[in-house]
């Protein structure tokens, strides 16, 4: 108990703009994560409850994880993302994150093929003070993306 209360006074203490860089790094670390094709450090991002929706929902890890197995399979698609949009709540446990993102294939004559869209994701801070995801879900598949979107997917902002 004493061990929460510290924790949730920490919490207070970070500024909204400091939990919005935490937000801004967890979702890059979930993007590269996904980019490395590393299913642990991805699914370590993922809140056990969480739901992702992609044409069917997918609830917890485990399914998370098998709803997401072509992108960690060696010849699967290179998934990146990066936030343009990050709110966080005035309590600072919830945070709301949106961008664009970038699908990658590379057919069996070489040809690389990309398909643009939008995510969303929510993220919830848990008790240990870590953000992860709680619902994500991504849309506008075969979209054109603007200068601007691919200047923020192209972004590597200042993360650990």
């Amino acid at each position: 108990m004493f061990a929460e209360l510290l924790l949730s006074a920490a919490v207070l203490t970070v500024t909204a703009e400091e939990a919005r860089q935490e937000v801004i790094c967890a979702e890059t670390g979930f993007s590269r994560a996904a980019e490395a094709k590393d299913k642990d450090a991805f699914l370590s991002f993922v809140d056990p409850d969480a739901r992702f929706i992609s044409g069917t929902v997918a609830r917890g890890r485990t399914e998370i994880g098998e709803a997401w197995a072509a992108t960690f399979a060696e010849d699967g698609p290179t998934m990146r993302w990066r936030p343009a949009y990050v709110e966080v709540s005035a309590d600072g446990k919830i945070a709301l994150s949106r961008g664009p993102y970038r699908s990658t294939t590379v057919t069996a004559g070489g040809e690389i093929n990309h398909s643009w869209g939008h995510f969303v994701s929510t993220w919830r801070r848990n008790k240990d003070g870590v953000w992860q995801v709680m619902f994500d879900s991504g849309g506008d598949a075969g979209m054109e993306p603007t200068p601007a979107e691919i200047e923020i997917l192209e972004s590597e902002p200042a993360c650990p």
